[in-house]
């Protein structure tokens, strides 16, 4: 085995399993100003040797740009990082990842055309290099070996655009791994991954711990932190509120630190459910993808879609919204038989679609944040030769915007630049526009904050008195429990469960989609 491998190897699985009393990381009195407005304000953040920390805040808390600090991609105007007990300052991320710093990002950072090993020794090729270029063999050998000491299931010659985003997930973590890395940030890492792959993530998370690399863990979901964090950082408008045992807490009390206030109940449902049909799906089916799929959905009513990761929800949402096809089956909206063969079908019968990959296939990072709610409508907002309105197109917006409390400084403000909670309203103000009656929303949650979801939650309930009716596909049981009126349950692209949610528990919906009779 090559020695940069076997070293990564030791560290993982070997070796002296080193103290974690003592700290790895101190960052002191970091202050970052951007034209002139503090995004961080003397923050303090201590990580101990083998520590899983959690790193915790609303989304504009400073979470992103104290690790961009941390790894060299920004610099502080003020403060000290001093790690392994030596001040320090990272010239760029490539800089502290050679000296035992590394990051996982929530948004894939890999190269689609290039294959796992590839991907995971980018940069660092010449030590597999021979006499004839770079030995791939070797390379291949001793990265499948590193994924399966991982535990990690996965091809090293597969191509990165060919894999799931929780495979890419699992391999930018190999990759973080491969470094031989003493601390690795993580940035939302079960956002992508079903329950099975959070469980094998967690045992990684706990192995490197062991073995005396600290984790820092980004995350918006609550009962992970508590479960796998011994200690949490609070962040809150660029300020350290406090650093507590994670055992000492229960989600209220750490709910209020994060958002400064009590939200009280943190999902708002009342029943808005008529008994008008608006869409009936009858026998769908896409061979491979789902079949002889079949539900019926009502004015005011939130339907939850709820299923393992790869059940097949999005795909039959998909083929719904135009966005696929579907082979047989059909599709019938207001008791009107219909046809859809792209979204501009979809939407031409009033359906709305939010994507649960809300930087790939949702907003445009290039656009601003005008120019992105307006996309639908385009047609409504342009005469007959094409040209817009655009006191009329500035009306809608503000009129939408003013309903979903978007937070933005202009709206010729791009839209990259504001939170993902309120990218996500943004989203579903594109729909709002266009007037739409049924709205499907795929993983409307991901990713955002405790007082963002709060807000969205809200923003539901408060459409769906309005007479919309919305499909709710979500990984998250709690909020599929809390605000659907009925759910069903997808499994190998079927819906094998249906219940209403007085019926409804984890432990139902979690035997129906594994396929364990309860």
């Amino acid at each position: 085995m090559a020695a940069p491998l076997q070293k990564c190897m030791l560290s993982l699985i070997g070796g002296e399993i080193m103290q974690n009393d003592d700290v790895v990381l101190k960052m002191s009195g970091i202050t970052k100003a951007f034209q002139g407005i503090k995004a961080l304000d003397k923050v303090e953040l201590s990580i101990n040797r083998g520590e899983i920390h959690a790193l915790i805040g609303e989304n504009g808390a400073g979470k992103s740009t104290l690790m961009n600090i941390l790894i060299g991609l920004i610099h502080q105007d003020e403060g000290n990082i001093e790690f392994k007990k030596k001040k320090v300052h990272f010239k760029s991320p490539a800089d502290a990842l050679n000296n035992g710093i590394s990051m996982v990002h929530q948004e894939i950072t890999l190269v689609s055309e290039m294959n796992v090993a590839e991907n995971i020794w980018m940069g660092r090729e010449n030590r597999f290099r021979g006499p004839y270029g770079v030995d791939w063999k070797k390379c291949f050998q001793e990265k499948e070996d590193l994924l399966n000491k991982l535990e990690i299931h996965i091809d090293p010659r597969e191509k990165i655009k060919n894999l799931t985003v929780a495979s890419t997930q699992l391999v930018e973590l190999a990759r973080a791994v491969s470094y031989n890395s003493q601390i690795i940030i993580m940035d939302e890492p079960t956002s992508s991954l079903a329950e099975k792959e959070i469980k094998l993530l967690f045992s990684i998370v706990r192995n490197l711990s062991k073995k005396g690399c600290a984790v820092v863990f980004i995350s918006h979901k609550i009962d992970e932190i508590l479960s796998i964090c011994e200690r949490v950082t609070v962040l809150r408008d660029g300020k350290t509120i406090s650093t507590e045992f994670c055992k000492d807490l229960g989600q209220d009390r750490l709910i209020k630190m994060i958002v400064g206030r009590d939200l009280g109940s943190m999902y708002t449902k009342s029943d808005n459910v008529k008994n008008k049909v608006v869409m009936e799906v009858r026998n769908f089916s896409s061979p491979g993808l789902f079949e002889d799929v079949s539900f019926k959905l009502k004015k005011g009513e939130i339907l939850g879609f709820s299923g393992l990761m790869g059940a097949g929800r999005t795909e039959i949402m998909n083929a719904v919204f135009g966005l696929d096809k579907y082979a047989s089956g059909e599709l019938i909206v207001r008791g009107k038989p219909i046809k859809i063969s792209n979204p501009w079908d979809a939407i031409d019968y009033g359906i709305g679609m939010v994507t649960e990959d809300r930087l790939r296939t949702g907003i445009v990072q290039t656009l601003t944040v005008l120019e992105n709610a307006t996309l639908a409508s385009l047609g409504k907002v342009a005469n007959k030769i094409g040209v817009f309105n655009r006191r009329d197109e500035l009306k809608k917006f503000l009129n939408t915007s003013e309903l979903m409390s978007v937070k933005y400084s202009s709206t010729g403000e791009l839209i990259g630049n504001l939170s993902g909670g309120n990218q996500q309203k943004v989203l579903i103000s594109r729909w709002l526009m266009r007037d739409i009656n049924i709205l499907i929303l795929d993983e409307p949650t991901r990713g955002i904050d405790i007082g963002a979801k709060a807000e969205i939650y809200k923003l539901m309930d408060k459409l769906t008195e309005q007479g919309i009716s919305i499909i709710l596909i979500s990984s998250e049981l709690p909020e599929v429990l809390a605000m659907s009126d009925r759910i069903l349950v997808v499994r190998n692209g079927r819906i094998v469960f249906e219940c209403s949610r007085d019926e409804a528990t984890q432990e139902l919906l979690m035997s129906n989609a594994f396929g364990v009779s309860k």
